[in-house]
């Protein structure tokens, strides 16, 4: 599977080590931003991993700032872009089989790298349950075009 990754500089030694967790596991892993524990902003790389997943170059996406909210928020102004901000494998189970969540945002300075191992493995190993879930997520897109999801279409 292509993923894509980012972070900003509190996530950068966390995507590191889960980086090379998933190229172990034979994942094509793109890391998009940033490239040193240099000060960055979690909306670039938020961006960068939302449009190449919402463009087809990616599968997934991966984010990791340091509660994972900004990065959350910013994805999530990508059109086509479902992010779910996960602490637990429950939520990633959920987020994927309910939401088909398509970006995962966490947060580095609250969970260590092995329960984020757990969340991400979840996350890929988990399908999309579709039924009444995908009507709900048609809703979601409509939203995104500006419509009121509870009006016929």
């Amino acid at each position: 599977m292509i993923i894509a990754m980012g972070s900003d500089h509190r996530g950068f030694d966390s995507l590191k080590h889960i980086a090379d967790h998933l190229r172990s596991k034979g994942h094509d892993v793109r890391i998009l931003g940033p490239d040193a524990h240099e000060t960055c902003d979690y909306p670039d790389a938020a961006y960068l991993v939302a449009a190449a997943v919402a463009a087809g170059e990616a599968e997934f996406g991966v984010l990791m700032d340091g509660t994972g909210i900004g990065s959350c928020i910013a994805a999530n102004k990508v059109r086509g872009v479902r992010a779910a901000l996960l602490n637990d494998e429950l939520s990633a189970q959920m987020s994927r089989s309910h939401n088909d969540a398509n970006v995962v945002c966490l947060p580095a300075d609250l969970l260590g790298v092995r329960l984020m191992f757990a969340i991400i493995e979840t996350c890929l190993n988990t399908p999309f349950s579709a039924g009444r879930h995908a009507r709900r997520n048609e809703k979601i897109a409509a939203i995104e075009r500006g419509e009121n999801p509870a009006s016929p279409a």
